[in-house]
C-alpha cells in the first residue's frame, strides 16, 4: 500500500518583523519602559519566526511545537497592531506549495484546510494562489479526513477488532476517498499523481470493507454471501493493479483476497452448495466515521505565552481613542462655552466703557483699569511681540508645505515606475497597483493640504485684524505720561463720586469678576479630570466579545463630567443676569453724567483702548497657537513622510524581487527574447547574471500581517490569523486604513478653539473627512494629540 498523500511546506521569504513593529511602538507608546518591553517582544516574535520558517524542519514534535507557538503569537499580535499595506507594512512573497518535499501530519490538518476555506480566503484582497484556492483547500480537507479514517481502519486491523467494525471503518474511508476524487476529478488544481491515488484508495478501502464483511458472513454461515463479497473485492483490487500499479502496490492485498476466495469456493463446491447472490442483492455494509475536521482553536500550543500580554487589543485602543475624542469634545465644548461667555462679557463692558467710566471722575487722568491694561500689554512685549510672531508664520508654513510636497513626490515617483512596469509586463506584473494602494495616503495628503490652506486663511485674518488695531495697541504701549496726553480731557464728574448708582455698578462689576475667576477654576478642574477607560473596555471585550464603545463612553462621561457641565450652565446663567443688571444700571449712570462733546470724545478713546487690549490678548493667543499648530503639524507631517518612505521602500523591495523572478521566468521560456533589467536592478560587477531559481516562479504579493476598521469607533470583526499545514503559510487579514491624527480647526476670533486645552485624540475616519465640522469663521487647525496607551 502507498504512503499517505502529503502537502508540501509553503515557503515564505525572509521578513524582518521586529523593525516595523518597533517603529510603530516607538511612535505610539510614550513611556520608555513600555517601549522597551514591547520592542523586546517584537524581537522575540521575529526570532520565533526565523526558528519556525527560516530553517528546514525535522519530523518531530519539537518542530511542530515551534510552528504552533509561532501561529499562536500571530493570532495574539493581530488585534494589537494596525497592520496594513500602508500602516505597519510587512511584505511577503509566497511560492506554490505543490513542489518537492513532504509534510508530516497532525491532528489538525483537515481543520486547518477548512479554516483556510471558510475564514481566511474571505479576508484576502486579491486572487489566492492555486494551492490555497477554495477548490484546492476544500479537497485537501476531505483528503485529510479520508486518510485519518484510514488510520483508524489500520489500527483496528492491527488490534484484531471485530470484522464487522473493521468493515464499517473501511467502508466509510472508501466514501471519503470517493468524495475527494469526485471533488477534484475535473479540476487541474492538485498535482497529477493525487487523482490516481485517490481513485486507488477508494477501491482499496472498498475492497477491504468487502473482505472483512465476507469474514463476518462466513461466521454467520452465509457462504454464498462470503463468495460474492470476495469476488467483488477481487475485482476492485484487480482494477487497482491494472490501472494504478505505478502509484500503489496492492500485491499483498490481491494475494490475501484471492486465497480467501479460492478457499471459499472450494468449501462451497464440495460441502455447502450455497447460492452466490448477485452483487446488487448484497446488503449494504454499514459505515462508522471516527473522524471529523478539528476546528482551529487558539492557542494551539500548550506552552503558549503571549509575548504582547501587556499590550491591549487594537479594538480596545480604538475604543479608548474614540472615548478620548468624545471626552475632548465635551471638555472643549464646555470650555468654549465659558470662554465665549467671558468674551461676551468683556465686549459688553468695553462697549459701556466699564469700569473706566466710573473710575474716570477727574476727567484729566488715565483711569486705573486702562493703566492696568497698558502695563499688561507692555509686560507681554507689546507691538514687538506681535510683529515677531507674524514674521515667523510664513517660514513655519513653508517648512510644512515642503515636507508634504516631498512626501507626495515620493508616491508620484514610485507610482510612475509601477505604471511603466505594468505597461511593459502587462498581466505578468501581478501585484497591487500603486494608484490603488496609495489612495488612503493621497487622501490623507489632500486633507493636510486643506488643513494648510485653512491655516493660511487664518494667518491672513490675523494679520488683517492686527493692522486694524495696531495703532491703538501701540498707544497702550506708551508710558503713562504719553498715554495721558493722547487721551482728551473732559469736565470732571466729581459729583458722581459716592453716588448710589456708581456703587451699584461697582458691586455688579465685582460680582462679574468673581464669576470669571470661578470660571478659570472650573476650566482647570475640567482639564485635570481624567479616567483610564482601558479596564472598562477590556472587561466589556472579555464579557461580550465586542465593545459597545458609544454606550459605555456616554455613560462614563455623564458620570464623570455631569456635575461640571451643570456648573458651566449655572455660570452662564448667572452672568446673563449680571449683564442685564449692569446695562440697566449703566443707563441710569449715563443719564446722571454731564453730557458734553469733550466727555463723549474722551469716553470713545477709552473704549477703544479697552478694545485694543482685548484684541492684543486674542491676537497674541492666536499667533502663539498658530506657531504651536505649525510646529505640531511638522511632527505629524514627518510621520506621514515616514509612512510614505516606508511603503516606498517595501514596494521597491517587492518590485526588485518580482523583476528578478520575471527575468528568470522569461529566460526559461522557449525562444524568449532578452529583456534587460532596469538600471536600478543591474549589479556593479560586470558580467554577473542572476542564478536561475530551481523553484517555480513565485507569486509575489504584498501581504498583510492584520484598524481593522477604524471608522467613528467601529471595529469590524475580521477573521483571525490562519495556519496552513504546520505553519509555513499565514495570513492576517487586511483592515481598513487608519490615518494619522488630523488637526482640528479653531476660530481666531472671540472664543474660538485656538486656545482650547484639548485637541481630540486620533479618530479613525474616512480619509479626507475632517474630524470636526468647520468653524463658523476659518481658523488655524489644531493638531490632535496622538493616542497613548495608559499603562
Amino acid at each position: 500500500m502507498t504512503n499517505f498523500i502529503s502537502v508540501q511546506l509553503k515557503k515564505a521569504s525572509e521578513v524582518d518583523l521586529a523593525k516595523p513593529l518597533c517603529k510603530f511602538i516607538q511612535q505610539s507608546y510614550p513611556g520608555a519602559e513600555a517601549q522597551a518591553e514591547h520592542c523586546r517582544a517584537a524581537e522575540e516574535l521575529s526570532r520565533l519566526r526565523k526558528s519556525a520558517l527560516g530553517r528546514p524542519l525535522d519530523k518531530h514534535e519539537s518542530a511542530l511545537e515551534t510552528l504552533l507557538r509561532y501561529y499562536d503569537q500571530l493570532c495574539s499580535v493581530e488585534p494589537k497592531f494596525p497592520f496594513s499595506e500602508n500602516q505597519v507594512c510587512v511584505t511577503f512573497t509566497w511560492k506554490d506549495a505543490f513542489d518537492k518535499g513532504s509534510l508530516f501530519g497532525g491532528s489538525f490538518a483537515s481543520g486547518a484546510f477548512q479554516h483556510i476555506k471558510d475564514t481566511v480566503l474571505s479576508a484576502l484582497n486579491r486572487e489566492p494562489t492555486v494551492d490555497i484556492s477554495p477548490d484546492t483547500v476544500g479537497t485537501l480537507s476531505l483528503i485529510m479526513l479520508a486518510q485519518a479514517q484510514e488510520v483508524f481502519f489500520l489500527k483496528a486491523t492491527r488490534d484484531k477488532m471485530k470484522d464487522g467494525i473493521i468493515a464499517k471503518l473501511a467502508n466509510q474511508a472508501a466514501d471519503y476517498y470517493g468524495d475527494a476524487y469526485k471533488q477534484c476529478q475535473y479540476k487541474d488544481t492538485l498535482p497529477k499523481e493525487v487523482f490516481p491515488v485517490l481513485a486507488a484508495k477508494h477501491c482499496i478501502m472498498q475492497a477491504n470493507a468487502e473482505y472483512h464483511q465476507s469474514i463476518l458472513a462466513k461466521q454467520q454461515k452465509k457462504f454464498g454471501e462470503e463468495i460474492g463479497r470476495l469476488q467483488h473485492a477481487a475485482d476492485l483490487v484487480k482494477t487497482v493493479a491494472s490501472r494504478y500499479d505505478e502509484y500503489i502496490n496492492v500485491k499483498d492485498l490481491v494475494d490475501k483476497i484471492n486465497r480467501a476466495l479460492a478457499a471459499a469456493k472450494k468449501d462451497n463446491d464440495f460441502i455447502y452448495h450455497d447460492r452466490v447472490p448477485d452483487l446488487k442483492d448484497l446488503e449494504s455494509i454499514g459505515k462508522a466515521s471516527l473522524v471529523k475536521s478539528t476546528p482551529v482553536v487558539v492557542p494551539l500550543s500548550q506552552k503558549f505565552t503571549d509575548l504582547f500580554e501587556k499590550m491591549v487589543p487594537l479594538q480596545v485602543q480604538q475604543s479608548v481613542s474614540v472615548y478620548n475624542q468624545r471626552r475632548a469634545d465635551l471638555v472643549n465644548r464646555s470650555i468654549a462655552q465659558m470662554r465665549e461667555a467671558t468674551n461676551l462679557a468683556n465686549g459688553v463692558l468695553a462697549s459701556l466703557n466699564l469700569p473706566a467710566a466710573i473710575e474716570d471722575v477727574s476727567g484729566d487722568t488715565v483711569p486705573q483699569s486702562i493703566l492696568n491694561k497698558s502695563k499688561s500689554v507692555i509686560e507681554q512685549g507689546g507691538i514687538e511681540t506681535v510683529d515677531q510672531l507674524i514674521k515667523d508664520l510664513p517660514e513655519l508654513l513653508q517648512r510644512n508645505k515642503e515636507i508634504l510636497d516631498e512626501s507626495l513626490r515620493l508616491l508620484d515617483e514610485e507610482e510612475a515606475t509601477d505604471n511603466d512596469l505594468r505597461t511593459k509586463f502587462k498581466e505578468r506584473w501581478q501585484r497591487t497597483p500603486s494608484n490603488e494602494l496609495y489612495k488612503p495616503l493621497r487622501a490623507e495628503g489632500a486633507n493636510y493640504h486643506n488643513i494648510l490652506n485653512k491655516a493660511m486663511q487664518a494667518d491672513g485674518q490675523v494679520k488683517e485684524r492686527y493692522q486694524t488695531h495696531r495703532d491703538t495697541i501701540a498707544l497702550l504701549c506708551k508710558p503713562e505720561a504719553e498715554l495721558n496726553a493722547a487721551i482728551p480731557s473732559a469736565n470732571p464728574a466729581k459729583t458722581l463720586q459716592g453716588n448710589e448708582v456708581v456703587n451699584v455698578l461697582r458691586t455688579l462689576l465685582a460680582n462679574l469678576d468673581e464669576v470669571k475667576k470661578e470660571r478659570e477654576q472650573l476650566e482647570n478642574d475640567l482639564k485635570s479630570v481624567n479616567f483610564d477607560m482601558t479596564s472598562k473596555f477590556l472587561t466589556a471585550l472579555a464579557q461580550d466579545g465586542a465593545i459597545n464603545e458609544e454606550a459605555i463612553s456616554v455613560a462614563e462621561l455623564d458620570r464623570i463630567y455631569g456635575s461640571y457641565t451643570q456648573k458651566v450652565q449655572e455660570s452662564i446663567e448667572k452672568q446673563e443676569e449680571l449683564l442685564k443688571n449692569i446695562q440697566n444700571a449703566h443707563q441710569d449712570f449715563s443719564k446722571m453724567k454731564q453730557s458734553n462733546n469733550e466727555s463723549n470724545i474722551r469716553e470713545e478713546v477709552l473704549k477703544n483702548l479697552a478694545v485694543a487690549n482685548d484684541n492684543f490678548v486674542e491676537l497674541v493667543a492666536n499667533l502663539k497657537e498658530g506657531t504651536k499648530f505649525y510646529n505640531e503639524l511638522t511632527e505629524i507631517l514627518l510621520k506621514f513622510q515616514n509612512k510614505c518612505s516606508d511603503i516606498i521602500f517595501a514596494r521597491k523591495t517587492e518590485r526588485d524581487e518580482l523583476l528578478k523572478d520575471l527575468q528568470q521566468s522569461i529566460a526559461r521560456e522557449p525562444s524568449a527574447p532578452s529583456i534587460p533589467l532596469p538600471m536600478y536592478q543591474t549589479t556593479p560587477a560586470a558580467g554577473n547574471k542572476p542564478a536561475a531559481s530551481p523553484a517555480p516562479t513565485p507569486a509575489p504579493r504584498t501581504m498583510v500581517v492584520n484598524t481593522c476598521c477604524r471608522i467613528s469607533g467601529c471595529f469590524c470583526k475580521l477573521p483571525s490569523s490562519m495556519f496552513f499545514n504546520s505553519g509555513m503559510l499565514f495570513f492576517l487579514p487586511p483592515h481598513r486604513y487608519c490615518q494619522m491624527p488630523m488637526p482640528m480647526g479653531y476660530n481666531p476670533y472671540m472664543y474660538g478653539q485656538y486656545n482650547l486645552p484639548y485637541a481630540p485624540s486620533p479618530v479613525y475616519q474616512t480619509p479626507g473627512q475632517p474630524p470636526y465640522p468647520p468653524p463658523q469663521q476659518p481658523g488655524y487647525p489644531f493638531p490632535q494629540q496622538p493616542y497613548y496607551h495608559q499603562q
